[in-house]
């Protein structure tokens, strides 16, 4: 084991404006505490709760993220068409069909060491992608040691797959975290072959709402069954993350620590 390490800090997804001046909240303060090294943030949700935008994406950037992910709403804003291929920043699902525009992982680096973030998209009961497994497979063969630090946020629904895609690249991977449900689960570990794990971040945004979004307009959508406008709710809101701190010689994680601030 080495003396060096990064910490690094991952933020389930951000719900809209409530989300962004959480996330901006929360930084300005680790500013003061310490400030992690790489900061990795799901922004699918950040403008208005459906997509991304490049403002607030640059917004984001200023805030002090390093890397913003993205899943199944990538495409919700279609000015996203006009910058994803200039932002070496962003990274969207990987396992999207061959020739979507923007890029599935990209290298950062901090206190010169570099720095893999991995964006794939789960399977179950989500839009039709290719295998995600196979992509970050593919990915790993093409970084061919590159990054000695390998980051992978999987945006899915089930549980089951985001568990075994963390199994099946323990060790090789330096952490594997989810996004997509916005509840952030209890299960954070570091498994056996040094890769941490958390079933999902969870959400920056408002607090009192169903996901993020308000709750009389989610209510009437389930009870009645018609179409509804849904829109981000306003209110108290939490910063949900995952802190993890890893080996930047051999990428294994050396400890892992859940974040829930209200």
């Amino acid at each position: 084991m080495s003396e060096r390490s990064l910490d690094i800090l991952f933020i389930g997804d951000i719900v809209g404006q409530p989300g962004r001046d959480a996330t901006r909240q929360a930084l300005e303060q680790m500013r003061k505490d310490g400030f992690p090294d790489v900061v990795v943030a799901n922004g699918e949700n950040a403008a208005g709760g459906f997509g991304l935008t490049e403002t607030i994406y640059t917004e984001l950037l200023d805030f002090g993220v390093s890397v913003v992910t993205m899943g199944n709403h990538t495409w919700d804003k279609q000015e996203i068409m006009g910058f994803i291929g200039e932002a070496d920043r962003l990274v969207r699902p990987l396992n999207y069909p061959e020739g979507t525009p923007g890029r599935g992982w990209t290298f950062y680096t901090a206190q010169g060491v570099s720095v893999a973030v991995i964006n794939v998209m789960g399977r179950a009961f989500m839009p039709t992608v290719d295998c995600p497994f196979r992509a970050v497979e593919k990915a790993l063969v093409e970084l061919d040691g590159e990054a000695p630090v390998v980051l992978v946020d999987v945006h899915a629904e089930a549980s089951a797959e985001k568990m075994a895609l963390a199994w099946h690249f323990d060790g090789r991977v330096s952490a594997v975290f989810g996004t997509h449900t916005h509840v952030q689960t209890a299960d954070e570990t570091i498994l056996p072959g040094g890769t941490a794990y958390l079933t999902d971040a969870g959400m920056t945004g408002p607090r009192d709402s169903v996901i993020g979004m308000r709750r009389d307009l989610s209510i009437k959508k389930l009870l009645t069954g018609l179409p509804t406008r849904l829109e981000v709710a306003t209110g108290p809101t939490q910063f949900n993350a995952v802190r993890v701190r890893v080996d930047a010689v051999t990428g294994k994680a050396l400890a892992v620590q859940r974040l829930n601030y209200r």
